[in-house]
């Protein structure tokens, strides 16, 4: 058994698939390699750990530590519903977290932005783990830069577009200022799960929850991905858009909001546009119970890796079962 065990940093390849105990061992998301080089590597999870831009409850600079300690499970199996080995499928490593001074706030958005800039230069694809959801606004930036104006795939119970200042470092106002910058399009962007109210929309296609609740969420899935078409689909996750019920341990919890099973189904009904990027964000450990929001965020995150492993080619499994 001496290749069993800790492969978070004894695996020595980026495919490497060990034995591990779920309720042991070095923690990595998914139990991939921590390391730095991004040699032939397609995805890179990397975690900023900032939340001092909340407007409510703190917490969410654990949530890159919490998701990655609640993504062991996924680790061992077969994705589902998916059917194929993921790490068979797809390079993907722990590249840690980011390195912030949230002593000097105003050199936080970036550093992010200049650190996620050298992970995409190389090829690389990324998928980060927050943070409040400020760290958008950096990302978007950076992606922005590879791949030109994006459509943005919105998760949140907010729109983010509330009034904003150009020194002003805001988890609420990001959204609003990336399309003014031109960064995202609005005419190909959704927002999903909304339930709280702005004087605009900024030009965005708007699926509030009760939207969802009523049309089902195959409505949403086919209106974000017609409105988006083939341009460069940067999707940002807020776990707040999940329903309370469904992910207490956020800082701006709001009723009404989507179930595990609808934003796992939504994510999953992404499949084949052109996914540049993904950010997960604005889980805070203090508020959860029992991991329930940490396990959400993990899923989720496992599950846009699955779509661009299907992307690549992956050939599911048949199982027999619709």
């Amino acid at each position: 058994m001496a290749d069993s065990g800790d492969q978070a940093f004894r695996a020595r390849e980026n495919r490497a698939h060990w034995a591990e105990m779920t309720y042991g061992g070095a923690l990595s998301f998914l139990r991939r390699r921590y390391t730095r080089d991004l040699t032939g590597v397609d995805v890179a999870v990397w975690g900023v750990p900032y939340d001092a831009s909340v407007t409510y409850r703190p917490g969410c600079r654990l949530g890159p530590r919490a998701i990655r300690a609640a993504s062991v499970q996924l680790a061992e199996l077969r994705a589902f519903p998916f059917g194929f080995d993921l790490f068979e499928e797809l390079s993907v490593i722990d590249h840690g977290d980011a390195w912030i001074d949230p002593h000097h706030p105003e050199t936080v958005a970036p550093a992010i932005e200049r650190q996620a800039a050298e992970i995409l230069a190389t090829g690389t694809k990324l998928l980060t783990l927050g943070g409040d959801h400020f760290i958008a606004w950096p990302l978007l930036r950076a992606h922005a830069a590879v791949h030109g104006p994006l459509a943005l795939i919105q998760v949140d119970a907010h729109g983010d577009l509330w009034p904003d200042d150009p020194g002003r470092i805001d988890h609420g106002t990001m959204m609003g200022r990336a399309i003014r910058e031109g960064i995202v399009d609005p005419a190909r962007s959704t927002q999903v799960g909304i339930r709280t109210f702005h004087d605009s929309d900024e030009g965005l296609q708007v699926l509030t929850a009760p939207f969802i609740h009523r049309e089902g969420i195959g409505a949403a899935i086919e209106a974000a991905r017609a409105r988006a078409g083939d341009a460069p689909v940067y999707l940002s996750f807020d776990i707040d858009g999940l329903d309370p019920a469904f992910a207490p341990g956020t800082g701006t919890p709001v009723p009404g909001g989507l179930a595990s099973w609808q934003a796992l189904e939504f994510v999953r009904g992404l499949g084949g546009l052109n996914l540049v990027g993904m950010d997960l964000v604005e889980v805070s450990p203090p508020f959860d119970h029992a991991e329930i929001t940490a396990l959400a965020a993990a899923h989720l995150a496992h599950d846009w890796l699955c779509l661009l492993a299907e992307a690549g080619g992956a050939a599911p499994v048949p199982v027999g079962r619709l």
